[in-house]
């Protein structure tokens, strides 16, 4: 009796000091700040041919990067989430832009001390006119998920090599100048791709990214500056295949290198659908990535046939879906995850609607390719990355 009263009297202790140290320690809370700034010198090439939105959006895209680069380089890396613009107002001798920035701060940390930091080293950055000059030449009027390629795609394994400037968002994942996985381009300074590519290795000072349709030489090179795994996902479990890569500095887009388009989560794509998979993986299962990149048409597969018992069964979780054929032979392989699989949608506009994600074997008869579903995941990605 003695021992369980002992025994009882602990747990009480220890239950009251758990309670007292939830509710009394500080914990970081989300704080939000508003800045502005000024775009100088801004000029629009009115023969573009494109609507003021885009003009709008790109703007709007380029400030919410520079406040990104400022503050992931500064003393408050760590407490720094993202920001957004909220509104751009034009002036006479510019655009006035006004922004939402997000930290993470401990309570015990008065506010008004992270004020004077914040601005502090926002006005360091963009001197103390609070003026950003830009020159017309670096405001990109480029809509998304455009290519200037004709279609003419056969299959990745054993497959053909996609033509210079055909998947302009595909982008190289590389841990020591080896390619590890796919991406695909979001932004001039955003990539998406699969959770399990950093599941050994998420230090973004190892990782660099390169663009065009060689790894080498590539058409372009950039460092890592942030991975963002998804919160959820545990290897070797298969859900939650999703991460974010931030790369510095961003890329100008041009004919050879463009953002694709986001779906927006409502958005839905029927089965037996043709879509299109690119990437540098494997020509067969066991094989090594390739140095030229390598695309595949394939058809989506409906949830109700990648069910079955003989294809995966209750393997198919939430936020996965099929591609490819039940005869096999075209697939992705090893090499490929992360990448892309797009649909074309209206006025020949490109969606990214699949990350490669896993799969038995390749091109195995009954074992497609399976897909993170980016639409399931659209508010994940823009509460990451603002986009």
């Amino acid at each position: 009796m003695v021992a369980v009263l002992v025994v009882l009297l602990l747990t009480v202790v220890a239950v009251a000091i758990g309670l007292l140290v939830h509710f009394l320690v500080p914990r970081p809370t989300m704080e939000y700040y508003h800045g502005t700034f000024k775009i100088s010198d801004l000029r629009v090439n009115s023969d573009s041919g494109q609507s003021s939105t885009y003009q709008l959006k790109d703007l709007r895209e380029m400030s919410e990067n520079l406040v990104d680069e400022i503050f992931i380089d500064s003393a408050l890396n760590k407490h720094y989430i993202k920001n957004r613009v909220v509104r751009l107002t034009p002036e006479e001798d510019g655009m006035k832009a006004d922004v939402i920035m997000v930290f993470q701060f401990p309570s015990t940390e008065q506010r008004v001390l992270k004020e004077k930091k914040i601005y502090s080293i926002l006005n360091q950055k963009i001197r103390n006119t609070r003026a950003l000059p830009i020159n017309a030449s670096s405001v990109q009027v480029n809509g998304c998920g455009k290519r200037v390629v004709p279609l003419i795609v056969n299959r990745i394994m054993s497959g053909d090599v996609a033509a210079k400037a055909a998947w302009p968002w595909q982008a190289s994942l590389q841990r020591n100048n080896i390619h590890q996985c796919g991406a695909t381009l979001i932004s001039n300074t955003w990539l998406v791709t699969a959770a399990h590519c950093f599941k050994n290795n998420g230090n973004p000072h190892q990782w660099t990214v390169s663009f065009g349709t060689t790894i080498n030489p590539p058409l372009m090179r950039r460092n890592i500056k942030r991975i963002i795994v998804h919160e959820r996902y545990r290897s070797p479990a298969r859900e939650y295949d999703i991460a974010v890569v931030q790369f510095s500095p961003r890329v100008t887009f041009s004919d050879d290198i463009r953002r694709i388009c986001l779906p927006e989560a409502h958005a839905s794509f029927q089965p037996n659908l043709t879509v299109y998979i690119t990437g540098f993986g494997a020509l067969y299962y066991g094989g090594e990535s390739q140095n030229d990149l390598r695309e595949a048409k394939v058809k989506i597969i409906s949830n109700d046939v990648c069910k079955q018992p003989q294809v995966y069964g209750n393997d198919i979780k939430f936020g996965m879906f099929c591609a490819g054929y039940l005869e096999g032979i075209y697939d992705a392989c090893r090499g490929d995850s992360g990448g892309p699989l797009v649909a074309k949608g209206l006025k020949d506009t490109w969606y990214l609607i699949g990350i490669v994600s896993w799969g038995d074997n390749c091109g195995q008869k009954n074992k497609p390719g399976v897909y993170t579903q980016v639409t399931y995941y659209r508010k994940w990605i823009a509460s990451k990355t603002g986009l």
